[in-house]
């Protein structure tokens, strides 16, 4: 199960907001070895693409070492979809290289605020999908 505040969670809608149509992408860290997310960092879709995300090499490599010095480790890595369910494509299995972290994805189908979308998180190991439960928490205990 995926655990996580409300707080991180609307930053995250948040983002998959504000990028659409663009697909959306980021990873919320945590101490390495806690499970815990707790700093969001939304990244730059390199490829700005409604149908497809990639993060920027480059960016990506100084979040890694980043998240070395911090002693942290991806516990979030989350995009959007913006016209599909929020389901991870055989593109989004091929990405999956940390079968530690939960793979969030936000549906931004509708963007209008009144209709529903989609939050679901998923574990992906050995390109086996697994949709876990999310709860979201007003704060950690």
């Amino acid at each position: 199960m995926l655990t996580l505040t409300k707080a991180l969670y609307d930053q995250i809608v948040g983002h998959a907001r504000q990028d659409h149509p663009d697909e959306a992408c980021g990873v919320v860290a945590g101490p390495a070895g806690s499970g815990r997310p707790e700093r969001f960092i939304p990244m730059l879709n390199a490829a700005r693409s409604p149908t497809f995300y990639e993060f920027d090499s480059s960016d990506l490599l100084r979040l890694y070492r980043e998240m070395d010095d911090r002693d942290e480790e991806p516990v979030i890595i989350y995009h959007s979809h913006t016209a599909t369910e929020a389901y991870p494509s055989r593109t989004d299995l091929s990405y999956a290289n940390e079968p530690g972290a939960h793979y969030v994805l936000v549906s931004t189908a509708d963007t209008d605020d009144a209709g529903p979308f989609q939050f679901r998180s998923f574990r992906i190991v050995d390109g086996e999908v697994t949709e876990e439960e999310v709860e979201v928490v007003a704060e950690y205990v």
